[in-house]
């Protein structure tokens, strides 16, 4: 047989290249895992030795963290309750990365989707079927119209998008500021809206009565499902590829034929309607009205999320309960060992650190693959 009948065709070819790729991909998968899971060691490090530091013992801090947030059937809903806008904000900066965005607007796309929520919940009169469908529509569309801006002042001005986002998160503070005390107010305080009726909250009674009396909402099925149909978007379809693809390389998409402006803004909506979906499962799944003055933490913290799951709908979703354990157990840890609670938000800003800065983690893995070889 001759050296060319032992050549591989085209198609053997094409399956071996395809091959090489999966291979690729799954090794990179597993060092981005690995990434993350050093960070979350350096900041459970980094704890230990603050709680050392205060003279309190870290072994214990953590098993009350941990009590605190997965001790029952309760605690775990409201792990999972916490977590859920976490997951929404996490996916909303996860997706503006990939697609070379920084959505830092996402509180302002927040309050604006909860503001949309509360005012549908406390105006209408719906069956709870309907209401709910309509409430998650509306916060999506108010997410989504918001970060319209950026994204337009982005493709049209090239005007930075952090900029735009920071200044529109007070302008949404200072609306829901106006419209709450103005059109919604309780009948009593000044600082909050009425109350959410039944029909129109994420919160239903076979849910929480299945987790002894949590605050777990339907928003979670709802985050899932996102997760599931983002990273469908970005991985198996021709608009996820265009997106990354203007993100990546925007004169490289536009030669090819891409149109750069409406996928910058189409991306910020998708990152804006996430955002919204944040505020729908925060005011009317986690509480059950809206409160003026405060600037929701969550909008940042999901950049943080975004960080630790490396930029992926799966990774975010593990982040985002991973974070929700550590804020739902740190309140307990003090109760009970009166361990300051900012100890827990201490890791969390390592972790966010280690997170940001992988490419130091990176190297680290490397100069102990290099070492390893060196000693074979």
């Amino acid at each position: 047989m001759s050296n060319l009948e032992n050549k591989p065709n085209n198609q053997e070819m094409e399956g071996l290249t395809e091959t090489g790729k999966i291979k690729k991909v799954r090794i990179k998968g597993n060092r981005n895992l690995v990434v993350s899971l050093l960070a979350i060691l350096f900041g459970l490090i980094a704890g230990a030795i603050y709680m050392l530091a205060i003279g309190k013992n870290p072994i214990t801090g953590y098993y009350f963290i941990l009590s605190g947030g997965l001790k029952n059937l309760e605690r775990i809903g409201n792990t999972l309750a916490t977590a859920t806008p976490l997951i929404f904000t996490g996916l909303s900066a996860a997706f503006a990365f990939r697609t070379g965005l920084f959505n830092i607007g996402a509180p302002g796309q927040m309050l604006m989707g909860g503001l949309c929520s509360t005012a549908l919940a406390l105006t209408l009169n719906l069956p709870q079927y309907l209401f709910l469908p309509v409430i998650l529509l509306g916060s999506m569309l108010s997410g989504a119209l918001w970060a319209i801006v950026p994204g337009f002042l982005k493709a049209k001005f090239n005007v930075h998008e952090v900029v735009s986002g920071i200044m529109l998160n007070w302008t949404a503070y200072w609306i829901v500021y106006y419209i709450i005390p103005t059109y919604f107010k309780a009948e009593y305080l000044e600082t909050e809206s009425a109350m959410i009726p039944a029909n129109a909250s994420l919160k239903v009674g076979w849910l929480s009565s299945l987790f002894q009396g949590s605050f777990i909402n339907l928003g979670l099925f709802v985050a899932i499902v996102a997760v599931v149909l983002i990273a469908f978007i970005l991985d198996k379809t021709v608009l996820g590829y265009e997106l990354k693809s203007v993100g990546y390389n925007r004169h490289a998409a536009e030669y090819a034929g891409i149109s750069v402006n409406k996928n910058i803004i189409l991306s910020m909506m998708i990152a804006g309607a996430l955002s919204g979906l944040a505020g729908a499962a925060f005011y009317v799944g986690y509480a059950s009205n809206m409160q003026i003055g405060v600037m929701p933490s969550q909008g940042f913290d999901g950049i943080a999320v975004s960080l630790l799951g490396n930029n992926t709908p799966y990774g975010v979703l593990g982040a985002a309960i991973f974070f929700g354990l550590l804020h739902s157990g740190k309140g307990f840890m003090n109760a009970m060992t009166k361990i300051p609670p900012e100890i827990a938000d201490t890791i969390i800003a390592t972790i966010i650190y280690f997170s940001a800065t992988s490419i130091f983690i990176e190297r680290m893995l490397d100069a102990l693959k290099r070492r390893k070889r060196g000693a074979k």
